[in-house]
C-alpha cells in the first residue's frame, strides 16, 4: 500500500513526466513491438539507475551531485535517487532514438505521412548510436540548467553539485556522462534486439500509423519546448536564448531532410522493426 501511495505521489507531483513517458510507450509499442518496449525501458532504467547510483558516490559519469530528499515521503525513491530521474531516461533516450533513425533511415513520404523505411542495418549501426547519444546529450544542455533551478518552478529543488559547473552551473562532465549513459542504452538494447531478430522473435502490438516517423521526433521537441517554457517563465532569459540555439540547431536537421528530395522504392507501408 505505501509503494502504491509514494507512486500514486510521484504522479501528482510529477505529471509531466509521467505524460512524456505514456507517449514513449504509445510510440514504442506501435514502432517495435510490447516486449521490446518493456525490454527497453528496463534496460534504460538499470542502466540510469546505476549511473546515477555511482555519481551520487563517486562522482562517475556525471559528476558528483547529492540528491536532496524533501520529497521522500511523497513520492517513490529507490535507495537515494528519486524514481523520476531514471525512468526519465528511458523515453528521453528512446526519441533521441528515434530522431537518429530519422535522420539516417531512408524516409518514405506522402506530404506529411512520413515513414521510416526498414533497414536494420542502420537502425542497428554505430552511426545511429552515436548519433542518438548526442542528440540525448543535447537534451540535457537544456534539461539540467533549468532542473537545477527547480526551487523557482513546480519541479522543487531535489539536487546539488559539489562544485559549481562551467555551464548555468552545471559541470561539463554532466553532459559527458548523458553521453555515455545514452550511448550504453542504446549499445546494449540494439545489440539484443539484433540477436532476438536472428532467432526470428515475435512482438505484438506493432503496426503503422500516418507520420509514424514524426512521433518520436515530435516528442523530443515537446520536451525541448516545455523545457524552455519553463525557462523564460523563470525570466532566465540568457539561459533560454543560448536553449533556443541548441534547439533550432536540432530542428533543422530533420527539416532539411524532410524537404529535401530522396529517391526511394521501399513499399509505404515497410515497419521501422521489421521481424
Amino acid at each position: 500500500m505505501e509503494f502504491l501511495e509514494l507512486l500514486l505521489g510521484t504522479i501528482w507531483l510529477r505529471p509531466y513526466v509521467f505524460i512524456f513517458l505514456s507517449s514513449y510507450l504509445a510510440i514504442a509499442i506501435l514502432d517495435m513491438g510490447l516486449k521490446r518496449s518493456i525490454l527497453f525501458t528496463v534496460l534504460a532504467f538499470g542502466i540510469a539507475f546505476a549511473a546515477e547510483y555511482s555519481s551520487t558516490r563517486n562522482g562517475f559519469p556525471f559528476g558528483y551531485y547529492t540528491y536532496i530528499d524533501t520529497t521522500r515521503d511523497r513520492e517513490l525513491w529507490f535507495s537515494n535517487i528519486p524514481f523520476l530521474d531514471p525512468i526519465s531516461f528511458s523515453f528521453l533516450s528512446y526519441v533521441s532514438y528515434t530522431l537518429s533513425l530519422f535522420l539516417w533511415c531512408p524516409l518514405k513520404k506522402r506530404g506529411w505521412d512520413i515513414r521510416l523505411a526498414a533497414t536494420n542495418a542502420v537502425k542497428h549501426s554505430w552511426r545511429v548510436i552515436l548519433t542518438g547519444a548526442v542528440l540525448m546529450m543535447m537534451l540535457d544542455v537544456v534539461i539540467d540548467p533549468v532542473s537545477f533551478l527547480g526551487d523557482r518552478w513546480f519541479l522543487g529543488q531535489i539536487y546539488t553539485y559539489k562544485e559549481q559547473g562551467e555551464y548555468f552551473n552545471i559541470p561539463l562532465t554532466n553532459f559527458a556522462g548523458w553521453f555515455v549513459v545514452g550511448f550504453v542504452i542504446l549499445f546494449i538494447f540494439t545489440r539484443i534486439d539484433a540477436w532476438l531478430m536472428r532467432r526470428g522473435f515475435r512482438d505484438i502490438g506493432m503496426r503503422q500509423v500516418p507520420g509514424q516517423a514524426l512521433l518520436g521526433p515530435a516528442v523530443y521537441f515537446g520536451v525541448l519546448v516545455f523545457t524552455l517554457g519553463v525557462t523564460f517563465y523563470i525570466g532566465e532569459f540568457s539561459m533560454g536564448l543560448c536553449g533556443l540555439g541548441v534547439a533550432f540547431l536540432l530542428l533543422s536537421l530533420p527539416l532539411v531532410k524532410v524537404f529535401r528530395k530522396e529517391k526511394e522504392s521501399t513499399p509505404m507501408d515497410s515497419p521501422i522493426i521489421s521481424e
